[in-house]
């Protein structure tokens, strides 16, 4: 009897549900973006009520076109934007304040107070981190400092925080979940990836009760349930990991030295390194990789901001293109040193440069700048950032041979072939680019026994095409000798 994991991939821009044989077929696929707001500059949130609807949304579609009923599904997994951060009367289930996303800003000066006062040496000792707004800690100080009344509830265990994935859980379980995974708990900043537990100290540090988060599990494990009256029968929670250590986990990188490399709304590059967490001495993240039967994988992460997001800006705030279906014939009709360079810094930089402040720029203008030359340069900035990650692995001893990558972006062949000729590296794509979803279907797979170990689901992962170098290194370093200098100039302005 054919065996379902259906997944829930809440993103940054849209929930999406996929429903996955125990193959790693996908049955079907449900899809439904909703609205960014944008408040001030710098700032991000989601309507915490849009987030849940589109998943229930989602996941009944993806239900009905698929033809199954829900009690046809054996798991459920979870995947989720992480550092998102969200808090939430425990009695009423309703956010007290919008979301405020991981790519919002408004907590710079906190973060860079407390960097003045010395403390970043011991958040990144117990946390792997940087002390960055992109993390859920200061979000949520943030959130307790400006609704009146919050803090004191928060003491009392009255109103609850939780990342996307706890948000969820507690909602589809009609408040009998407060639970989170290891890896999204890695990055609230709240949590020490050594002991494995929310830290005494940085919770002093970050003034956030204790009473207030949730429960950290495994991620393979028993959660609870999904209430029947969502999908019309009761569902496990089996598995639940933020993206991008779903999309390590779906990608197989199983062993130390193994990479990969998404292309989301944002890029993030993360390298297994096994049962130790390495240090990184050029400001790459030290991460949980996943947890299982309570024994941590680290991984070293470099995380982006803008991927993704520059060909939706090209979209949908330039609207020089339709849709994203475009630009890989738009990108190719030009040479790839047509001298136009995007630094995307829409929400500041990312790794290796952390520099909230700088924001994006489009340098080299012409009169002969037409929209192929705006396209190309967007998804050039892709690749050149994904160079700045890798030069920052190489720093920390690190060589990045072969790059397994997944996410909307990687259908893009030209995309891909200008990644490996500026990685000079190969570039391999699975057949299933869905790996966050596929990531936790393996989890709620491993947890529900569907799966009997690791070795069985790397038996399961399948090439679709690798991309080789075909640039010689004067050309790709003429290149990124120009990415450069564009980032200087970004930063400089500030």
């Amino acid at each position: 009897m054919t065996q379902y994991i259906l997944t829930i991939d809440q993103g940054t821009t849209s929930s999406r549900c996929i429903i996955f044989q125990a193959n790693g077929t996908v049955v079907n696929t449900a899809q439904y973006e909703f609205e960014q707001h944008f408040p001030h500059n710098g700032w991000v949130e989601h309507n915490p009520q849009d987030i849940l609807d589109t998943v229930i949304k989602a996941c009944r579609q993806c239900l009905a076109d698929s033809g199954l009923r829900a009690d046809q599904i054996t798991s459920v997994g979870i995947t989720n934007q992480r550092e998102t951060t969200l808090v939430w009367n425990k009695h009423t289930g309703k956010a007290i304040y919008p979301a405020i996303v991981w790519q919002d800003r408004r907590t710079t000066q906190t973060c860079a107070d407390l960097k003045q006062q010395g403390h970043e040496t011991t958040v990144t000792a117990r946390t792997g981190l940087l002390l960055d707004p992109y993390f859920s800690a200061t979000k949520l100080n943030w959130i307790l400092d400006h609704v009146a009344g919050s803090r004191d509830l928060a003491e009392q265990g009255e109103v609850l925080f939780g990342t996307v994935d706890s948000y969820l859980m507690w909602q589809l379980s009609g408040g009998r979940i407060h639970a989170t995974d290891a890896t999204n708990a890695s990055r609230t900043m709240l949590f020490n990836i050594h002991t494995q537990t929310w830290d005494q100290e940085l919770l002093q540090l970050f003034n956030i009760p204790l009473k207030m988060l949730p429960e950290v599990k495994d991620s393979a494990d028993e959660y609870g349930s999904i209430d029947q009256h969502i999908f019309g029968h009761s569902l496990p929670i089996q598995g639940v990991a933020g993206d991008q250590h779903a999309a390590l986990f779906g990608q197989t990188c199983f062993q130390p030295g193994m990479a990969k490399s998404t292309y989301g709304t944002g890029c993030f590059l993360m390298l297994n390194t096994g049962n130790q967490p390495l240090t990184s001495s050029s400001r790459l993240l030290t991460t949980m990789a996943y947890r299982l039967n309570g024994k941590a994988t680290y991984a070293l992460e470099g995380s982006i901001f803008v991927a993704g997001a520059a060909i939706q800006w090209l979209r949908d705030g330039l609207k020089i293109i339709s849709n994203a279906g475009e630009v890989e014939a738009l990108a190719s009709s030009i040479a790839v040193d047509h001298g136009v360079y995007m630094v995307p810094a829409f929400t500041g930089l990312g790794a290796p440069y952390w520099d909230p402040q700088a924001r994006g720029a489009v340098f080299g203008l012409t009169r002969d700048t037409g929209i192929e030359e705006f396209v190309s340069a967007g998804i050039q900035s892709v690749c050149y950032q994904t160079k700045d990650l890798q030069k920052a692995m190489e720093q920390d001893g690190v060589r990045l041979d072969t790059l397994r990558v997944d996410g909307g972006m990687v259908v893009n062949n030209w995309f891909l072939s200008h990644l490996a000729s500026m990685l000079n590296a190969q570039v391999d794509r699975p057949k299933c680019v869905e790996c966050s979803a596929l990531g936790v279907a393996y989890l709620a797979g491993l947890q529900s026994k569907i799966y009997a170990s690791l070795d069985e689901l790397t038996q399961m992962w399948k090439n679709d095409r690798s991309f080789a170098p075909t640039m010689d290194k004067p050309a790709r370093d003429k290149l990124y000798a120009g990415w450069l200098q564009a980032v200087r100039k970004v930063q400089a302005n500030y």
